[in-house]
């Protein structure tokens, strides 16, 4: 018997979301927002998915369901309070690929300017290739309704 291996291009490999969000409030603020949304607060456009959130480098960002079952998605990479939080691991992939995500926030326009990416490298299926910029953007949006609310 003979296997013929199907070698994908580097296109079908290689996935980039990225993303500028301007927020009314204090760099502070959304940052915190930034570590809830992530946290208990995290919920897909489908339904609420509180996930836990150790912020320190190392730090690991998992779905705990109880009785030591969950799913991990990644380890905190980088944590400069509060201008950037960047993790790293296969997130809601449970197959072969590593990702990095990464929150840049800055001073910008009297609040704060998120520059925000998701940049994964593996065997990417297509249903996640398709749902991810949904995905992302449903969550930005949270984030940002959340800091802006604390403001008022």
């Amino acid at each position: 018997m003979s296997i013929s291996p199907t070698i994908p291009g580097i296109e079908s490999l290689s996935l980039l979301v990225t993303q500028e969000i301007q927020v009314n409030a204090s760099l502070e603020t959304t940052f915190e927002s930034l570590l809830e949304q992530l946290g208990p607060e995290n919920e897909s456009p489908e339904h609420k998915m509180p996930m836990k959130l150790e912020a320190w480098p190392g730090g690991r960002w998992y779905r705990d369901l109880g009785d030591g079952n969950g799913h991990f998605w990644g380890h905190v990479q980088a944590i400069k309070r509060p201008t950037l939080l960047e993790i790293t691991g296969p997130l809601f992939m449970s197959y072969g690929v590593v990702s990095n995500l990464q929150y840049r926030l800055s001073e910008a326009n009297g609040g704060t300017l998120i520059k925000f990416h998701h940049k994964a490298f593996g065997l990417i299926q297509e249903e996640h290739r398709k749902n991810v910029s949904t995905g992302w953007g449903h969550m930005n949006d949270r984030l940002k309704a959340r800091a802006e609310a604390k403001r008022k």
